[in-house]
C-alpha cells in the first residue's frame, strides 16, 4: 500500500497570505511555491482562478490518487457496498480497525485543501459567478464530510485564523450549507446569460445554467438526508430543490446534466484497482450478486469478468471483509474503468429516485413514485449505453452468492426486485433505494449514507470484525471517529462537540449522527 503524507496548511500563516508560501490547497501540487510566478504569469489565461477553484473541485471526490485510495476505495467503497479489499491489511476499514492514518484523511487533509482555496478565490476574485461556483463546490465537499463524522468545524473555520475552531452540529452544518445553496442559485439566476472561463471549470466548463441544477439536486439529496430527523424542513427543502415556477431552474433532468470531474490526467479509481500491489480494489460480493441475480446489462460496464480457474468470463464479486490471501482476491472481477475516465459526483438517475421517494409521500405531486422510478432506472441504462429490455418487468429475487472458493457464500435477506410492487410501501422504498445504489455506483460515500439512513440495500455485514466490540457483530459503521492527532491540536473544542452532540455513544463507528435515525434502525 502507498501512504503519503501532507503538510496541512491551515493556520494563521496561510490565512495571512492565502496564496502565497508552501501549500496551495491543491492535493496535487501542493509543494508548489507561488512566489516563483509573477503576477503577471498568475492572471494570464485565470491561472490563478483556475487554480484555485480547480483545487477545490479537487477535492470534493478527491481526484489525488493516494487520497483518493483512502477516502473512496478502502472507505467510501467498502462501507457503501461497492467494493472489497483485494488482500488482507492487518488495519482496515473492512475489518473496522483502520490505522489513525486512514481515519484523518478527510478531517486532516480536505477540509483544509477545500477550504484554503475557498479563502484564497474570495481573495483572487470579486466576481460573483465564479465565487457562487466555490460556493457550491465548498458544500459538496463539506455535505460528504459532516455526512462522515457527523460534528464538523465549518462556520467559523478561519475567522481567527487558527486551526482550532469550534465544531459544529451537524444540524448547524446542514442549515448553513442549505443558506448558502440559496445564495449561490439566486447569484447565478441574476447572472443566467453569461459563463465563467471553460478553462477554470473542471465539471461544467462554465456553464451556470447546470451550476444551479446541479446546486438544486445537492439540496435534494440533503433535503431527502433528512426525511427521518426533521421530516418539516426536509419536505421544505426538497420542495424548494424541484420547483420550476417563475423561471426556476430546478434539479438535474437529463444525463446532459450529469456532473463528472474532467481534466485529469489520470482517474484515481483506475490506479488503485490496476497499479497498487497489482490492484488493491475488487467489486464487492453484494452488488454484483444482485446485478447477476437480475441479469443488468450493466455489469459488462462496471465490471471485468474474473480470472478465477474454471470461472473464466464469468462475474463473481469478492466479500467486503474477506481474509484471502491477495492471489485469491485478486481473482475476483475488478473495475472496468479506464486511465482517463472522468470521476462521477452525480447524476440524474439519483435525481430521479429521490424525486420517486418525494412522491412515495405526497411531497413530489409531478408525477408517481413509480414513474419516476423507472425513470431512474432508464436514465441509468441509458447513461451506459445498454438496452433495459424486460428488466423493470422481472420478478426475479437476489440469489444466493455462491462464493467460487467455498469460503464466503451467503444468501441475501431480501425481497426486493425490479419490478414495482403496487402493495407495500415499505418495498418501494427499498426497491427506489437499491435501484439508486446500483445506478450511483462507485459513489461510495452517498451509498453509505443512505444504507444508514434506511437500511437499504440489504448487505451483508463484514466477513471479519476486529472493532474490539465496537460494532457489534453482524452490524455496520454509522459513523467515521475523529482522528486521534485532532485532540491534540483541537482536544477542548472536540471533547465538547462529542459530549454536546453524541453523547449516546461518544465518538465510535456505532454512534449515530443526528440524522441517522430511522426509527426502524435505532439498534443497528
Amino acid at each position: 500500500m502507498k501512504t503519503i503524507y501532507s503538510k496541512i496548511c491551515f493556520g494563521a500563516g496561510l490565512l495571512g497570505s492565502l496564496v502565497l508560501g508552501s501549500c496551495t490547497g491543491d492535493y496535487m501540487d501542493y509543494n508548489r511555491n507561488w512566489a516563483e510566478v509573477t503576477a503577471d504569469e498568475m492572471q494570464r489565461d485565470e491561472y490563478l482562478i483556475s487554480s484555485l477553484l480547480g483545487g477545490m473541485q479537487n477535492n470534493v471526490i478527491p481526484a489525488e490518487e493516494h487520497l483518493n485510495q483512502f477516502t473512496e476505495c478502502l472507505l467510501g467503497g467498502i462501507w457503501g457496498g461497492y467494493f472489497a479489499d483485494s488482500q488482507s491489511w492487518a488495519t482496515s476499514f473492512s475489518y473496522f480497525n483502520p490505522s489513525q492514518d486512514w481515519l484523518g484523511k478527510m478531517y486532516l487533509d480536505v477540509i483544509p485543501n477545500v477550504y484554503s482555496n475557498w479563502l484564497g478565490l474570495q481573495a483572487a476574485t470579486s466576481d460573483e459567478s465564479i465565487l457562487a461556483v466555490g460556493k457550491i463546490v465548498k458544500s459538496a465537499a463539506f455535505q460528504r464530510i459532516t455526512d462522515a463524522y457527523g460534528p464538523i468545524p465549518y462556520s467559523q473555520i478561519g475567522t481567527d485564523g487558527k486551526v482550532t475552531a469550534p465544531l459544529d452540529t451537524q444540524k448547524e452544518v446542514y442549515t448553513k450549507i442549505f443558506e448558502e445553496l440559496d445564495e449561490a442559485v439566486a447569484t447565478l439566476m441574476e447572472h443566467r446569460g453569461t459563463s465563467i472561463s471553460a478553462a477554470a471549470d473542471k465539471v461544467y466548463a462554465g456553464d451556470l445554467d447546470k451550476w444551479i441544477k446541479f446546486a438544486n439536486s445537492l439540496k435534494l439529496r440533503m433535503a431527502m438526508r433528512l426525511v427521518y430527523a426533521d421530516p418539516t424542513t426536509a419536505e421544505q427543502r426538497a420542495r424548494e430543490a424541484i420547483d420550476t415556477s417563475d423561471g426556476k431552474l430546478g434539479v438535474m433532468a437529463s444525463n446532459d446534466d450529469n456532473a463528472y470531474l474532467s481534466g485529469i490526467n489520470i482517474n484515481p479509481f483506475y490506479k488503485v484497482a490496476y497499479e497498487y500491489n497489482g490492484g488493491e480494489t475488487r467489486i464487492s460480493a453484494d452488488l454484483l450478486n444482485y446485478m447477476k441475480s437480475w441479469n443488468d446489462p450493466r455489469i459488462s460496464v462496471y465490471a471485468k469478468p474474473c480470472t478465477i480457474t474454471g470461472r473464466t468470463n464469468e462475474y463473481w464479486g469478492l466479500r467486503i471483509g474477506n481474509e484471502y490471501a491477495i492471489a485469491k482476491g485478486q481473482a475476483y472481477s475488478n473495475l472496468n474503468i479506464a486511465q482517463n475516465d472522468p470521476i462521477l459526483w452525480m447524476n440524474v438517475s439519483e435525481v430521479m429516485f429521490l424525486r420517486a421517494e418525494m412522491a412515495l409521500y405526497g411531497w413530489d405531486t409531478g408525477d408517481t413514485a413509480e414513474n419516476y422510478y423507472r425513470r431512474g432506472v432508464e436514465l441509468s441504462f441509458a447513461k451506459w449505453g445498454v438496452e433495459s429490455g424486460s428488466y423493470l418487468s422481472s420478478q426475479t429475487q437476489v440469489g444466493t452468492y455462491n462464493d467460487p472458493n467455498g469460503t464466503y457464500t451467503f444468501t441475501p435477506d431480501t425481497e426486493c426486485v425490479p419490478a414495482w410492487n403496487y402493495m407495500d410501501q415499505k418495498l418501494q422504498l427499498e426497491q427506489i433505494i437499491t435501484q439508486k445504489w446500483i445506478a450511483n455506483f462507485p459513489l461510495g460515500h452517498e451509498a453509505w449514507a443512505e444504507f444508514r439512513r434506511t437500511g437499504y440495500p440489504k448487505l451483508q455485514p463484514t466477513a471479519v470484525n476486529l472493532s474490539g466490540g465496537d460494532v457489534a457483530a453482524g452490524k455496520f459503521a454509522r459513523r467515521l471517529t475523529y482522528p486521534s492527532d485532532e485532540y491534540k491540536t483541537n482536544g477542548v473544542n472536540l471533547t465538547r462537540a462529542v459530549g454536546r452532540d453524541l453523547p449516546d455513544g461518544g465518538d465510535r463507528f456505532s454512534t449515530h449522527t443526528w440524522w441517522d435515525c430511522n426509527p426502524d434502525l435505532v439498534n443497528e
